[in-house]
């Protein structure tokens, strides 16, 4: 079977009725964990980004609390789960303040980690490509924000 593009759905579903609507979203959610999380996110917290910030750096609070720190290779895993999922939820928001501010949370957790992120060379390429990556998004914000977050990205280039 050959997948249809975005814009033939989009023609497809505008011949479907609201009922017909909900359960072909329904049995989306079914099949895959994401979409599950992506309506989530598009009926609950898409309308509250501040929370849902708030929320996803509790969870990275939480991962990196439980992170196993006992060699640098569980680190290095951890670390690479952890940031998998907070890009995962930057795909649902794709609002670039969002990605701004939850990179901007995850260097300075990886900055604050005990032992030093900056003995492995792995970790420290990570790093520095999520501050490429924060530098990136902040070029496509409104002025005032790109100052603001300018000066927090400083203090984790120092």
């Amino acid at each position: 079977m050959k997948t249809a593009t975005a814009a033939v759905l989009k023609k497809e579903l505008a011949h479907y009725s609201q009922p017909e609507l909900m359960e072909v979203c329904l049995r989306l959610a079914r099949f895959k964990k994401d979409n599950k999380e992506l309506l989530t996110y598009l009926l609950f917290e898409a309308g509250n980004e501040v929370e849902y910030i708030e929320g996803i750096k509790q969870e990275m609070d939480k991962a990196f609390s439980d992170m196993n720190t006992s060699s640098y290779y569980y680190i290095k895993k951890s670390v690479r789960k952890i940031l998998s999922g907070v890009k995962k939820n930057i795909r649902y928001s794709q609002k670039k303040e969002t990605e701004v501010e939850l990179l901007l949370y995850f260097c300075r957790k990886l900055r604050s980690m005990k032992p030093s992120f900056t003995r492995s060379t792995i970790l420290r390429n990570t790093y520095q490509t999520q501050l490429r990556m924060i530098r990136k998004a902040m070029e496509k914000l409104h002025e005032d924000l790109q100052y603001d977050y300018q000066m927090e990205l400083e203090k984790l280039e120092a």
